[in-house]
């Protein structure tokens, strides 16, 4: 008789915790070295061994993976926490903002994402799966009170915010945050005026 195969067993907690801190720990040295720092770079940081770094991460493309992915998450899990908290185009004005930071720290990750490994071809579609949905709720109901043009859908904000933040000669992402806060007042319809976020 054949058994049927149960579902894949959870990481142990203190692998998880491993996991957890090399990805945090290659953000911030991808963001400031480049996706091809020495191994012992990230793992000095995170406290662990380099042994440890490739039992979970085996290719540097499941580490790059694994850095976008972790903060694609991190985005969509605060989409709802907004909605909740604030007024629905703050709540729009608010996550796009973050969603510009997001672009900002992955400045070191862009030669690796554009290199045209095909290891990184789903990550494309894991953003767009993931976000979408996210950014739909707080637009919709932003259109619906009245406080933003309801002619503009979720695909043209993450484009648009895509493309002012790519890098500009001289500037850095402060000068990010003030396209896009221009971008935002002119989502408002007239009657709202220009946002809080164009002084950024």
């Amino acid at each position: 008789m054949t058994e049927t195969p149960g579902p894949p067993r959870r990481r142990r907690a203190d692998a998880q915790r491993n996991v957890d801190a090399l990805i945090e720990a290659a953000k911030m040295v991808f963001d400031t070295t480049g996706v091809d720092a020495p191994a012992k770079e990230i793992t000095d940081l995170a406290g662990l061994g380099v042994g440890t770094l490739y039992r979970h991460f085996p290719l540097r493309s499941d580490l790059v993976k694994a850095v976008v992915e972790s903060g694609i998450d991190a985005l969509t899990e605060t989409g709802a926490q907004l909605s909740t908290a604030h007024e629905p185009a703050e709540a729009l004005s608010e996550w796009l903002r973050r969603y510009t930071e997001l672009l900002g720290t992955k400045r070191g990750l862009v030669p690796a994402l554009h290199s045209g490994d095909p290891a990184y071809e789903a990550l494309s579609g894991y953003f767009m799966d993931k976000v979408v949905p996210v950014l739909v709720a707080p637009l919709a109901a932003a259109a619906a009170d009245g406080t933003v043009r309801a002619d503009v859908s979720a695909r043209d904000l993450l484009y648009a915010v895509a493309n002012l933040c790519m890098p500009v000669p001289g500037e850095g992402p402060e000068y990010n945050h003030r396209m896009v806060a221009l971008l935002i007042d002119g989502l408002r319809t007239p009657h709202q005026g220009a946002s809080s976020g164009s002084s950024r």
